[in-house]
């Protein structure tokens, strides 16, 4: 059985991708539905966007683990 949090965040990918979605149909029709060519972004960028959204992150996590470790053998 799925917990609260993970009700929620399912809930919020699923509308962060809705929302890229809308954005990227938005930005490449262009107003009036004309072409806009290479103005919007394409499925490589965003993917290479993400790739480093989680690299950020996954440092974030490895640094903060490093310095609760350190913290804690302080204490001890």
């Amino acid at each position: 059985m799925p917990t609260t949090a993970w009700i929620l965040l399912t809930g919020y990918l699923a509308t962060t991708r809705r929302l890229i979605g809308d954005r990227t149909r938005s930005i490449r029709t262009g107003p009036g539905g004309a072409g806009a060519g290479d103005a919007g972004s394409n499925t490589l960028e965003l993917v290479i966007i993400v790739l480093g959204l989680i690299a950020v992150a996954t440092l974030l996590v490895v640094a903060i683990t490093a310095a609760v470790t350190r913290r804690v053998n302080q204490v001890n």
